[in-house]
């Protein structure tokens, strides 16, 4: 017979302690900001639920796949995790995001019901931004998405808007809304973007893709409007 187990809810629709999954997930699946987790004992989720901080801890990993050693990261300064993607490309997607901000750690996710692996990667990095709008910490964004990472660290963003939104052959730069909204929010906020690996072992980027593919999965999703009006159905080429 399979462990009982206990899942503490610290932020949802209804906050406290279930004894079974469906009941938790219920109050936290779609709410951002979410904060729950699962436990052996009562006794344990109910000393959780007085200090819901996650711990961090060794992820488990494949004997002989290291993990990609991260840049140093600004002391006191806001770690975000993001990712991103969808099933097939174009199709539903969904996007997560892991903040951590002194040891408080805080999820985010959300999809639409056709969108792009792209923009469900700049997604990730708008709805960690926009969360973090107000704080003056430098914040280190790690992401698996070159597209994300160049196109801001290398000024590639930078040089298609200065070119009325071109790139260097002359077609039209993709996601343009994206990129709007994403240069905005970096006017008030001091971000570094990493690029990390995916699947290689690191625990927020893997977190990350759990949420994306669980949002992606969801019925019910909303439309990505900007996507569907004017390039619905459309890949992605090349990028720079």
């Amino acid at each position: 017979m399979a462990k009982r187990k206990f899942y503490a809810v610290a932020v949802g629709r209804s906050c406290g302690i279930f004894t079974d999954w469906p009941t938790a997930e219920a109050q936290v699946k779609g709410f951002a900001g979410a904060k729950y987790k699962s436990f052996e004992s009562e006794a344990e989720a109910t000393v959780w639920l007085g200090d819901p901080v996650y711990r961090r801890r060794e992820t488990e990993r494949p004997a002989g796949r290291p993990v990609q050693p991260l840049p140093r990261q600004v002391p006191g300064g806001i770690v975000v995790y993001t990712d991103g993607g969808c099933i097939n490309n174009p199709g539903p997607g969904g996007y997560g995001v892991v903040i951590d901000h002194g040891g408080e750690r805080q999820e985010l996710s959300g999809g639409f019901r056709l969108t792009t692996n792209n923009r469900m990667e700049m997604m990730a990095a708008i709805a960690a931004l926009e969360e973090l709008q107000g704080f003056r910490k430098p914040v280190t964004l790690f992401s698996d998405s070159s597209y994300l990472v160049n196109g801001i660290e290398k000024g590639w963003v930078g040089k298609w808007r200065n070119n009325g939104w071109c790139k260097s052959d002359g077609k039209a730069a993709m996601n343009i809304d994206l990129w709007q909204r994403l240069l905005h929010l970096l006017d008030d906020l001091k971000v570094v973007f990493h690029w990390v690996k995916g699947h290689a072992g690191n625990e927020g980027n893997e977190q990350c893709d759990r949420l994306a593919v669980a949002m992606a999965r969801q019925p019910g999703l909303p439309a990505d409007e900007q996507y569907e009006k004017t390039a619905g159905g459309v890949t992605e080429g090349n990028i720079d």
